[in-house]
């Protein structure tokens, strides 16, 4: 009796201890506060529709997810809603506070709540918070304390318990509803009817119903416990963690997988429990969420659980082959070394080594539960991790150590070591080389004691890098900044006999970069330009044939064989492994979610077999279940989260889901292709992915047909703008991917952008006769351009011909001028003439006259002397000159008679000559001279003619003269 009761003492002991501990590694935890959902801080439920985006019932509203963009929908009286589900036509059910009814698009494909409120009789329309939403085909059951709502067929019927309905919820085509006291109830169709009563479920208070295998179902309770039920029998289910679930009450449940159950507690975090009812992982705000009370939780179709929590959102990647080890807690260590010895992991870093047990029953290392402590004397850098007969070696920066259990014992102290390789294939090797700060160092093996075996002479080079080739007696290592050194041993391999250097000029691509390593039983030489092999007959590096067709152009920094013949290798940060097992044949399998996250220059691998590959990173160690990450690999999904126009007010365009005829489908209907005024031609467009674990390392890449002519390359960026497109149909065009060469399908989404007013047909047409009418008109314009242009040129011409004429006329004036000129100095040569012969005749007439009044008349009766003075009679008398006078004064003054003499006919010759005289303007004198007249004759010929001429006695007689000249002259006849 005595040793029953110890082995139950023992037994709790060792059951609160497991309690404690948690797994040694965690998959990727998320924290999503409100800050990123910009909703109320609780969250009360979480479903996630076919095309993968989740819907969370929130203090505020309706809030989804797509992977990238968060969205908010109030309910129309701005309640909580606590319990969402979504029905097999994409229709989201909600249950708010005096509110029931789902949220479904429209033809722009943006959510609108349809309310069915309306359908219940007005007088039970108070019912406060509705807590849960059940779907069983085509009835839809909400839940609040006083009623249960049945929606179908467009009508409610309602369900009042005796007290109050304290859970309502469906597994597999059944619906269950429980009132605290009495018996769990199943819906038939037409009522509720009770399964077997059992004593602590009836007065329990039911949280959760869910599968459990076959047609078993595991219920929960807040405060009693888990429950099976077979049929209508009910029976209790206990687990490892009994007490635990019954202290901190569990509210939620789902089915992780196969093998295990999440259960989600107010104040305990969560649990995963097995089938047996053992505790295989935890996760409460130390292990990384933001909250240990859990309201709500889903299985999303990847596997993965989201966590609607009393304080923001978690989401845990529970189905990721990848997990990461945190060896500290309350610090994050740069991983070099890990190891697995004898059931413990341990894990060498800058700090020093760290330890912790592993299950030896578990698979997946990841699923051991335990906590990592620090190995004794281990202190300081630790370089690498290597088991060698049955010891474990530990490379430090003081020297050598060896391992067992969790304290480390020094070999020798100096110099720092890198590497260990045996000497010999066969078990146990008796000697080991060491890499060091300071070239090659040799340890022994006696049994199970290790001794330093002292430094090998003949190089001086920090060796971190290191193979030895037994065959030949050779070692190779490598320097990054000096090239590949082969190094021949002497026979007992006390001292270096000889070592060559081989750079760029020995074929590899360069002399820097260079890391050896044994790969397949073969020296291999990873370069800047993938894997390279010692050629033996030309004494030269060439590209390795195994591996250099899969890594051509790769910078490689490391490589590592595990058991099955894989290459593993590390290349700018980032890990992928060159599979040889696959069905298909070799291939080069990346891993995305690690870019960025090994330790640049000091890159560490541990392939312990499929299930457990471990990488040294920046902030801890991750754990790759290799067989399963092959089995879950598939390609990213697409989505198109909105289109918006752009520019002074944005417009949503598409809100995110493709409806047609009334339906959710996955493609545009290419009749409800949008099309878009000239003032929306400026677009805004998101997408992303709903392959939540890895968002991290999703990548994009969109084209815009009619726009774009090729792909863009891959970015993270999640959204695109496009401004001022022309009109036209566009096509745009986006698709994913999370390594390269594993793509998703490509989503479209087409539209037409509608030219402006201006731009449409009919003002183009109005433009073409616009244009022709311009055309008519400019023609016509240069017609008539042309015609007065020809006027002008005419009128010019005239005008040069007028001016040509005038100046013809000008040189026949000045002609005439000149002839005139030239008359007027003969006129008045002729004139001064017959003045002249007149003054002459007058005084040889007068000295005559004298001649014979001196002889006192003797001479007056002379023969002679008559003789003479007739002959000067006759000369005075003579019309010759006169009427050569009066043809030289008509071509001086044209038509001066004529005028006078038809003006005034009574004019005598006399008269005329007088005025011709006058118009010379010659004196009186002259006159009497030229007339042969006395100078009284003169002035008595004046009166006379002015008397003719009808001048009064002030107007001048030459003036008068002169503009009877100047008449003749304008008016000829």
């Amino acid at each position: 009796m005595v040793r029953l009761l110890l082995a139950y003492i023992s037994l709790q002991i060792f059951l609160s201890a497991t309690y404690a501990q948690v797994q040694i590694a965690s998959p990727k935890i998320v924290n999503y506060s409100n800050d990123d959902y910009t909703g109320g801080v609780q969250n009360w439920n979480v479903a996630q529709d076919k095309h993968g985006i989740l819907y969370f019932g929130n203090n505020e509203g309706l809030v989804t997810f797509d992977g990238r963009f968060w969205k908010l929908y109030p309910l129309p009286n701005y309640t909580v809603i606590r319990s969402v589900q979504v029905d097999s036509l994409n229709r989201i059910f909600v249950g708010g506070q005096d509110e029931i009814g789902y949220f479904y698009p429209g033809k722009r494909g943006i959510l609108q709540y349809h309310s069915l409120t309306a359908l219940i009789p007005e007088k039970e329309r108070k019912f406060a918070d509705v807590w849960n939403v059940s779907i069983v085909g085509e009835s839809v059951f909400f839940r609040a304390f006083a009623k249960i709502f049945q929606f179908k067929e467009n009508s409610i019927r309602i369900f009042k318990p005796a007290r109050a309905w304290d859970y309502m919820g469906s597994a597999g085509s059944q619906v269950f509803a429980h009132e605290i006291g009495k018996p769990l109830l199943t819906y038939t169709g037409k009522a509720w009817e009770p399964l077997q009563s059992h004593p602590r479920l009836d007065g329990a208070s039911v949280t959760s119903i869910i599968p459990y295998s076959g047609d078993t179902l595991l219920i929960t309770t807040l405060k009693d416990g888990l429950f099976l039920l077979y049929g209508k029998r009910i029976v209790e289910k206990h687990t490892s963690i009994d007490a635990e679930l019954k202290s901190n009450r569990v509210y939620c449940s789902s089915i992780v997988n196969k093998r295990w159950i999440a259960l989600g507690t107010m104040s305990a975090g969560l649990f995963i429990v097995d089938r047996a009812g053992n505790l295989v992982q935890r996760y409460t705000s130390e292990q990384g969420l933001q909250k240990n009370n859990i309201h709500g939780m889903l299985i999303d179709r990847n596997g993965n659980l989201w966590l609607a929590l009393d304080g923001g959102i978690d989401f845990i990647a529970i189905n990721s082959a990848i997990k990461f080890i945190s060896p500290a807690r309350d610090q994050q260590l740069t991983v070099y070394a890990i190891s697995r010895f004898k059931d413990r992991l341990y894990i060498g870093s800058s700090s020093g080594l760290l330890s912790a047990p592993v299950d030896p029953r578990q698979s997946d290392i990841s699923l051991s539960r335990g906590a990592f402590s620090e190995v004794k004397n281990a202190r300081g850098q630790v370089w690498g991790l290597e088991e060698i007969n049955n010891r474990l070696l530990l490379a430090h920066d003081e020297g050598l150590f060896i391992v067992e259990a969790n304290v480390a014992s020094k070999v020798y102290s100096a110099p720092g070591t890198w590497i260990f390789q045996p000497v010999s294939d066969v078990f146990p090797s008796a000697e080991v080389l060491a890499g060091t700060y300071w070239g090659l160092q040799k340890i022994q093996f006696n049994g199970p004691t290790v001794k330093n075996a002292g430094h090998i002479d003949g190089l001086f080079e920090s060796l971190r890098f290191l193979v030895y080739d037994n065959a030949a007696n050779v070692v190779w290592a490598s320097h990054p900044n000096r090239g590949v050194f082969r190094i021949e041993l002497d026979s007992q391999r006390k001292k270096i006999a000889k070592y060559a250097l081989y750079t760029k000029a020995s074929g590899l691509p360069s002399s820097e970069y260079n890391y050896v390593f044994r790969i397949r039983n073969r020296i291999v030489i990873a370069t800047e330009d993938g894997a390279y092999e010692f050629g033996q007959k030309n004494n030269k590096f060439i590209p390795s044939p195994t591996l250099y067709g899969y890594t051509k152009g790769v910078n490689l920094q490391y490589m590592r064989e595990d058991n099955e013949g894989n290459v593993w290798f590390v290349s700018n940060k980032k890990v992928a492994v060159i599979d040889f097992t696959l069905r298909s044949g070799p291939a080069v399998i990346q891993f995305p979610e690690l870019n960025g996250k090994v330790v640049g220059g000091f890159e560490s691998i541990y392939p312990l077999n499929s299930n457990n590959v471990f990488i040294g990173g920046t902030r801890g160690v991750f754990l790759i279940n290799y067989r399963k990450y092959k089995e879950t690999l598939t390609k990213p999904d697409i989505v198109l989260s909105s289109v918006r126009s752009t520019g002074r007010t944005d417009t949503v365009i598409f809100g995110g889901y493709f409806v047609s005829e009334g339906m959710v489908g996955t493609a545009q209907d290419r009749n409800s292709r949008p099309r878009l005024s000239h003032k929306q031609n400026s677009l805004h467009f998101e997408y992303s992915s709903t392959f939540f674990q890895q968002q991290s390392n999703i990548e994009f890449s969109y084209q815009l047909e009619g726009f774009e002519q090729t792909w863009s390359s891959w970015s993270r960026k999640a959204e695109k703008d496009y401004t001022n497109l022309s009109p036209g149909e566009y096509v745009f065009k986006v698709k994913a991917r999370n390594s390269p060469g594993n793509e998703s399908y490509v989503i479209s989404y087409s539209f037409v952008v509608e030219p402006a007013w201006y731009q449409t047909v009919w003002m183009y047409t109005f433009y073409v006769l616009v244009l022709v009418l311009v055309v008519f008109a400019v023609l016509k314009g240069q017609r008539k351009k042309h015609l007065k242009t020809q006027e002008k040129l005419n009128y010019l011409h005239q005008l040069e011909l007028d001016r040509s004429e005038k100046e013809i006329v000008r040189l026949k004036n000045d002609q005439l001028e000149a002839d005139v000129n030239y008359k007027n100095r003969e006129l008045a040569s002729m004139t001064m003439h017959l003045i002249q012969r007149g003054e002459v005749l007058s005084k040889v007439k007068e000295a005559i006259s004298a001649l014979v009044k001196k002889n006192e008349g003797a001479l007056e009766n002379s023969a002679s002397v008559k003789q003479l003075l007739r002959l000067i009679r006759e000369v005075e008398r003579k019309q010759e000159d006169w009427e050569q006078f009066t043809i030289h004064f008509n071509q001086v003054n044209s038509d001066f008679f004529a005028v006078l003499k038809d003006r005034y006919p009574e004019l005598t010759s006399n008269e005329l000559k007088l005025c011709a005289y006058l118009k010379m303007n010659l004196s009186s004198k002259e006159i009497a001279q030229l007339m042969n007249i006395t100078g009284k004759a003169i002035e008595v010929g004046r009166y006379r003619l002015r008397k003719k001429l009808k001048l009064s006695p002030d107007t001048n007689l030459y003036d008068f003269l002169m503009k009877v000249s100047k008449d003749a002259k304008q008016n000829p006849n």
